[in-house]
């Protein structure tokens, strides 16, 4: 597995109209320097459980040295830590069951689904269990109020029906930090009932059959304790929803999946060891950080594209519009963020990209190597569709031009773009994007003097749609 380092390349972005100037990076390094500066005093206050100023509050800067704490302490303590419990947890489970069930919303989920999607088959729950690595199948709900969405997933897990085989037999992995989000609440107890009754109403068998990660009190403590589940584990306080990616949130379906946790965590500690180390014009967070600032305040951007080129990005995409729309869209400010996979959006969405509204920045994420043998096009003697010209060009070779040919017409009309790089796709180089786009957002948050913490407006809506019901 490769530990190089993702890159930035914002040359694109460059244009002689319509972009920013060669040294306009630069301009700007004093006052990214000093919001880098900001975050790094936020997160030793955090540390040092001093009081934060009221305009800093929530100040939950806790995600900011998860990494190194939990490296740290997997390290010195081995099996007794955090890290090496979570992958003795989902060893277990995977042993007894063949379907985790994920419940959560926000960021209680999405991160764990970007991991699915990106690290594992792109096939993952339709392969047969020893081509998972004897890993269970992984379904996600709680993350919405769809009835029939809900009816179909206990139409995959029997509806209660008494589990007779591995096969038949699944779990729930239960993410609230308060227990009191409806959507979840609401989805654990439709499905916890038909787990109870999947095991004949043995309590110590639902005990094992589902894990909860939570807060140290709350609904869903209570309840998990009520249920004598053995097995929770936290959210650590001043780490929010969405910035939790690289703690039990995501780690303990990661490693559900059968993904390398201890790698996720290294590429994320690298990030930060870069972040902490590097210059302006070096340094991959406040690179981005800058150039997406400039272009929104002096060109107007304030659509932020991220163009994945191929499918398995895409979560990690909707993943990073959750993290930067709830962390910057406030105050009638935030820029919006919008995730495309290319070039399957080319068809639907490029037409407005290229020739539409001057308000877009595109960040191209591409990836170096595929993991696969690269398939070739190959010869037919039906050759109608007139491909045996290029019988010998491979998939990636495809992905490689549409990429260059697609930018070299922005180019041409003076549409900014940029390249976030990653070498390769794997746990490593996850780690490092969570971090580093998590970095980028608390940076721009404190460069514009907008807290990136805390979530009014989905405060808002929780207790209204919970006046409605309950009045």
């Amino acid at each position: 597995m490769s530990n190089e380092l993702i890159s930035y390349d914002p040359a694109g972005v460059l244009l002689p109209e319509h972009g920013l100037a060669p040294d306009a990076l630069g301009q700007l390094a004093s006052k990214l320097e000093a919001a880098r500066t900001e975050v790094f005093d936020d997160a030793r206050l955090f540390a040092s459980g001093g009081e934060a100023p009221a305009e800093k509050q929530p100040l939950d800067a806790g995600f900011h040295g998860l990494p190194e704490r939990l490296l740290d302490e997997y390290r010195e303590q081995g099996s007794a830590s955090e890290v090496a419990r979570i992958q003795a947890t989902a060893d277990r489970l995977a042993g007894v069951v063949d379907r985790a069930v994920v419940l959560g919303i926000g960021g209680s989920y999405m991160g764990a689904r970007a991991l699915l999607e990106a690290c594992c088959h792109p096939y993952f729950n339709e392969l047969p269990r020893a081509a998972r690595g004897n890993r269970p199948r992984i379904s996600f709900e709680g993350n919405n109020v769809d009835n029939d969405a809900v009816q179909g997933l206990l139409d995959l897990v029997g509806r209660g029906a008494a589990a007779k085989s591995l096969e038949e037999r699944w779990g729930i992995v239960v993410i609230s930090k308060s227990g009191g989000t409806l959507e979840t609440a609401a989805a654990f107890r439709i499905l916890l009932r038909h787990l109870q009754e999947s095991c004949g109403n043995d309590d110590a068998q639902v005990a094992n059959l589902v894990v909860p990660v939570t807060g140290s009190s709350g609904k869903l403590f209570d309840l998990a304790r009520g249920l004598g589940c053995q097995e929770l584990y936290p959210v650590p306080d001043g780490v929010g929803g969405r910035f939790s990616v690289l703690s039990a949130v995501g780690l303990l379906p990661a490693a559900i999946m059968g993904l390398d946790i201890v790698k996720l965590l290294e590429g994320a500690a690298a990030m930060n060891e870069h972040f902490r180390q590097q210059p302006v014009g070096e340094n991959v967070v406040l690179d981005y950080t800058g150039i997406c600032h400039l272009m929104e305040v002096e060109r107007g951007c304030d659509v932020r594209l991220l163009s994945t080129w191929g499918k398995r990005l895409e979560s990690v995409g909707l993943w990073y519009d959750q993290l930067l729309s709830e962390s910057l869209g406030k105050q009638e400010r935030g820029a919006m963020p919008l995730t495309v996979v290319n070039t399957r959006d080319l068809h639907s969405r490029g037409q407005q990209h290229q020739e539409g509204k001057r308000d877009k920045l595109i960040t191209n994420i591409t990836i170096g190597s595929c993991e696969r043998e690269p398939l070739a096009i190959g010869v037919s003697e039906q050759d109608h569709d007139q491909l045996n010209s290029l019988a010998e060009k491979t998939l990636p070779e495809v992905l490689r031009a549409a990429t260059q040919g697609t930018n070299q017409a922005y180019r041409e009309d003076n549409r900014p773009t940029a390249e976030l790089h990653l070498p390769q796709l794997n746990e490593h180089t996850l780690g490092q994007l969570f971090q580093m786009l998590m970095l980028a957002t608390v940076v721009e948050g404190r460069l514009i003097g907008i807290n990136p913490y805390g979530q009014p407006g989905v405060e808002a809506y929780k207790k209204n749609m919970n006046a409605i019901l309950r009045g």
